[in-house]
């Protein structure tokens, strides 16, 4: 028989709610306080930590646990402290799969490490998003501010493949597109930061793009207008991304500091080593696709 008093039973739950309640409401009040007194920081690329980890990771966390259920692999293989690049695939329509791996390394790796975004033009042309792009420690994918993060030892990330990846038909899901020119290979030679693969399971059937809308895409200035089989039929309901099972795995560092100076001005070397990151990363693909199997199983 139940106890309707142990933790357990209906009072405990409802105790455990309402402590869950309680605490959230001290964080906010916490929270807004400290901004009413200026009690926070922001650094050099409009990253603001307190608002990142008080209200943009948490609402993040939710779609990260609960929605897409999403399970990291091998993450001890990014370095606990000093710079790193990390190059992942890139897909889903729009870039929940950079919010996700976010939120998984802050979380679930042992140093619970800020990873620093590189975005494109487009990001900063859209005030909002641009605004909190910014917040959230994202900044412009080129390589001076990529190498003022390396300088001041952050753990970085790039999606060689960009809209290319993202706007991809889901008849070519998984299947890499190109790495766009080696910038961020060569960005990682010049300051000699090991890069890690990472390939992201899961992104590509959040937002299955069936179609591309380039007469509308052209009109609003974007790289394509997705259509799917719920947007734009179903309005507001068709951007509520499908509930997939993720995996997110880490291949072994590449290490970039043994290269001769001036590698990083040799298309030759970073051909080489543009096209080395991209095939482990496909393979890694691959591996955790027949690892997860069913996609909303």
């Amino acid at each position: 028989m139940t106890d309707i008093g142990s933790a357990n039973g209906p009072r405990g739950r409802h105790a455990d709610q309402a402590d869950a309640f309680t605490e959230q409401v001290v964080t906010l009040l916490t929270f807004l306080r400290r901004r009413i007194k200026g009690e926070y920081e922001i650094d050099q690329f409009g990253f603001d930590t307190d608002l990142n980890e008080t209200v943009l990771m948490p609402a993040a966390r939710m779609l990260y646990r609960h929605w897409f259920r999403i399970q990291m692999r091998d993450v001890e293989r990014v370095p606990e402290k000093g710079a790193a690049l990390v190059v992942s695939n890139h897909s889903g329509t729009l870039p929940v799969d950079a919010m996700m791996l976010q939120v998984g390394l802050l979380d679930e790796h042992p140093a619970h490490r800020q990873l620093r975004l590189l975005g494109a033009d487009l990001v900063y042309a859209i005030p909002v998003l641009s605004h909190l792009a910014r917040k959230s420690g994202h900044a412009l994918a080129c390589p001076p501010d990529a190498e003022r993060l390396f300088d001041l030892g952050e753990l970085v990330g790039v999606c060689p493949e960009g809209y290319k990846g993202l706007g991809k038909p889901f008849s070519q899901r998984y299947h890499l597109q190109r790495f766009g020119r080696g910038g961020f290979a060569a960005s990682a030679v010049r300051a000699g930061v090991p890069i890690i693969p990472c390939a992201i399971v899961g992104a590509e059937e959040i937002f299955p793009m069936i179609a591309n809308a380039r007469p509308i895409a052209r009109l609003l200035g974007f790289p394509y207008f997705p259509i799917t089989p719920l947007f734009p039929w179903l309005g507001p309901l068709g951007a509520i991304p499908l509930p997939s099972r993720w995996l997110i795995g880490f291949g072994e560092p590449v290490p970039t500091d043994g290269y001769e100076a001036g590698a990083a001005d040799d298309p030759a070397t970073i051909f080489e080593l543009t096209d080395q990151v991209r095939e482990t990363i496909q393979q890694m693909l691959y591996n955790l696709l027949l690892e997860r199997g069913e996609a909303f199983g």
